[in-house]
């Protein structure tokens, strides 16, 4: 019975490596219906995405690869292509994003399979229970930081959780959670950093009479709302917005971009290039 595959992979650049991964996959009568490569001079790495058929057990085609990896040095991951990747979404007051993925979710628009939603406040308890989704209290103070982190990361071993959504939960993860989740925990913020911070910075962008709108979805690390970018979107506006309006554009913004950042990771389109990221559209 032919299956489908998706096969993403980095690896030095040097000649060669695109004969040699497509040879593998045609000794296992595999028929490529998607490749996209970028090799980058800044870095002198190179990336590839290849989405094939084949009929071969997933161990051939492991060990096929992996020969392959082995002698071009590749860090390289083979998937069912399509397969929804277990997800937990992190959340704190505001809905807007989290209502988003598991509306699409729901709707099989996002091929993720939102395992848990995992609160430190229980604002957004019901919306988890309208979707059907087990909801997790996890409350966050000065001292409790530690433990609670030390929760979050039992329960993403206890669901075997693929990726983390960060959907506008209000907490800096520490430098040991962000490492822990490295390459697998996904931030939401808008663009105005750094130069509106704090509470309210729709009201300070308001008042500085921004022109774009925009967000940012990234890869969650160390350094705070730093990084890999996988998305950014925008939208243009004038001086008839107010605040709130500003707010709710804002909010179209945030979702539609971390959507978009969540689909590509969990169909392996993005892969880490150092401090930036490839990512396969």
């Amino acid at each position: 019975m032919t299956s489908s595959w998706v096969l993403s992979l980095s690896c030095p650049d040097q000649p060669g490596i695109v004969h040699a991964v497509s040879g593998a996959l045609a000794e296992h009568d595999g028929n490529i219906t998607e490749s996209q490569q970028f090799g980058d001079p800044d870095t002198g790495l190179f990336f590839m995405r290849v989405e094939f058929a084949s009929a071969a057990p997933q161990g051939e085609l492991e060990t096929a690869i992996g020969r392959v990896g082995e002698r071009f040095g590749m860090t390289w991951r083979l998937d069912v292509a399509g397969r929804r990747m277990r997800t937990i979404v992190m959340v704190s007051k505001s809905a807007h994003c989290v209502n988003d993925l598991l509306f699409r979710e729901r709707a099989k628009t996002l091929p993720v399979d939102i395992v848990a939603v995992v609160g430190n406040h229980p604002t957004l308890q019901d919306l988890a229970a309208f979707y059907g989704k087990p909801f997790h209290h996890i409350p966050v103070t000065a001292d409790s930081k530690p433990d609670a982190e030390a929760a979050l990361l039992s329960l993403v071993e206890e669901l075997d959780a693929e990726l983390v959504v960060l959907a506008r939960y209000m907490q800096i993860l520490s430098p040991d959670l962000s490492e822990a989740l490295r390459g697998r925990a996904i931030n939401i913020h808008h663009s105005f950093l750094p130069s509106f911070k704090g509470a309210r910075p729709y009201f300070q962008a308001h008042d500085r009479g921004v022109k774009l709108i925009g967000a940012t979805a990234h890869y969650v690390t160390s350094d705070l709302d730093e990084g890999p970018i996988i998305e950014q979107d925008v939208e243009r506006v004038d001086h008839t917005y107010t605040p709130e309006s500003l707010t709710a554009i804002g909010a179209d913004v945030e979702r539609r971009a971390l959507a978009r950042a969540v689909r590509w990771h969990a169909e392996h389109r993005v892969l880490l290039d150092g401090h930036r990221t490839i990512v396969f559209k």
